[in-house]
């Protein structure tokens, strides 16, 4: 099964675009003007003659964030693995976004801090932006598509017909709540997010709500945003992560480089570890951490309040498991699986999720079944992100499970590649590549990957003999 995930998460991530697309639907119907929701929609222009996306906020106004998305004000990034997608729906997309700002970060202006030891260097690279930034910008490609159509409005609840989503019910942005509006849809795809409202509409029609997992977290973060300058000694993105061993408090610190000549530091703890909105407990907290996140809190000047987040869980729907799934249903993004925001996947894991729904519609033979094959594929990039993140989230002291069949095995075995990856270049690069959702994390366990990983530690305990 490993090599079988492996092989089609190395196809979903192709750069190369679809040769073969077919139009198959008459109306297709995006629920969510989210990134996610907005890839979907891009997916569906080459398969659909009309494709409508239904968002309840303003999106005029998204340029400074929307409500719909809450986090917008944290740090984001662009995962290679994403960036290659949105390149592939949209020929030139990172080009034309680095020209209008964003941050190109590569190789050594990457630096990764693990327990404060600087991991070794790696030809790697990333572009960094704000959140508001990176979805006006995939707005504008999906909209300029001249099949796509974009309606305010909020969803009120799906309509069925003979075992099958038939459309969706929905009231105008400026009408009265009780003036419910009907729209007949050949596919409706869910991008509603953690808080999307599908499983009990679902629960509603007499059907199945999809199996929901969770792993509670309790992270806790702040942002601020500073102007540029200071010394950051090259570096441009910048990651500090401290692990709960030898009596240490697990953290996780991130500061980029984004648009508009800004630096976004983001402050990250967990349980009882708060970083609150107080601009001196946020400068203090940096100074405790390598010397460049210290150098731009003292030295630059914050220009926005620190923002304050929580996340209570990383979650998962398993819509594959449900025994009486609707045909004419999909969803994409953190409608099936929201992780843990640290590790940055939420984009690039939306970004494939897209992939996924390409290669259904190239090769459904008949949309009037469930969308079974479109949600194994969306399983293997769920459980690919899932493995990633929640395999060093149950080692945080306070999370208490649920933990996989295998996982003390797994965790020996995480721990061993991360310490292998601080020292040597060859490590760190394999271990970036799944880091950044290019490859599958099951690629790590290959023997050649695990007896060097075995080689590089056991080398290192010996000069660290000698040395003492």
């Amino acid at each position: 099964m490993s090599r079988k995930s492996s092989r089609r998460f190395r196809e979903l991530g192709t750069s190369q675009p679809p040769a073969d697309s077919r139009v198959v639907l008459r109306r297709a119907v995006v629920l969510g003007g989210s990134i996610a929701g907005l890839l979907a929609a891009r997916v569906l222009s080459e398969h659909a003659t009309e494709v409508v996306i239904i968002e309840r906020d303003d999106l005029e106004a998204a340029a400074a964030g929307r409500p719909g998305a809450p986090q917008s004000t944290q740090v984001h990034a662009l995962l290679d693995g994403g960036r290659i997608q949105m390149d592939r729906w949209f020929p030139g997309f990172s080009r034309d976004l680095i020209a209008a700002g964003a941050v190109l970060s590569r190789d050594d202006a990457i630096r990764m801090y693990v327990n404060g030891i600087v991991k070794a260097p790696a030809s790697d690279e990333m572009i960094s932006a704000s959140r508001p930034f990176l979805e006006v910008h995939v707005r504008a490609r999906t909209l300029s598509l001249p099949n796509v159509h974009f309606i305010r409005a909020q969803v009120r609840d799906l309509a069925f017909a003979e075992g099958r989503v038939s459309g969706v019910r929905c009231t105008l942005a400026g009408e009265p709540a009780d003036e419910i509006k009907s729209m007949a849809a050949d596919l409706v795809v869910d991008a509603m997010g953690r808080s999307s409202r599908l499983s009990d509409w679902l629960e509603r029609a007499g059907l199945q709500r999809p199996e929901m997992r969770r792993i509670g977290i309790d992270l806790n973060y702040a942002t601020a945003v500073f102007r540029r300058g200071g010394d950051s000694h090259g570096a441009t993105s910048v990651q500090a992560i401290v692990l709960p061993q030898g009596g240490r408090r697990a953290g996780v610190s991130a500061l980029t480089a984004v648009e508009g000549d800004r630096w976004t530091m983001l402050l990250a703890g967990f349980a009882d570890d708060r970083p609150t909105n107080d601009p001196e407990d946020f400068r203090e907290r940096c100074r405790r951490l390598p010397p460049v996140f210290a150098e731009v809190a003292d030295k630059c000047q914050m220009i926005s309040p620190v923002a304050t987040y929580r996340q209570a869980d990383s979650r998962r729907r398993d819509f594959h498991l449900i025994r009486n799934l609707p045909a004419g249903l999909v969803a994409v993004g953190d409608a099936v699986a929201s992780f843990n925001p640290v590790y940055g996947q939420g984009m690039s894991s939306a970004a494939l999720h897209a992939s996924c729904l390409s290669a259904y519609l190239r090769s459904v033979t008949s949309l009037a079944k469930p969308a079974r094959d479109y949600f194994e594929l969306v399983r293997v990039v769920v459980d690919a992100a899932w493995q990633t993140s929640t395999l060093n989230d149950l080692a945080l002291p306070h999370v208490n499970g649920p933990y996989p069949r295998g996982y003390r095995i797994a965790r020996r075995i995480s721990d061993l590649i991360l310490r292998a990856s601080v020292v040597d270049t060859e490590m760190n690069q394999r271990f970036l590549q799944v880091a950044h959702m290019r490859t599958h994390p099951n690629d790590l366990i290959r023997p050649g990957t695990l007896f060097r990983a075995a080689r590089v530690t056991r080398s290192q305990r010996s000069r660290q003999r000698v040395a003492g």
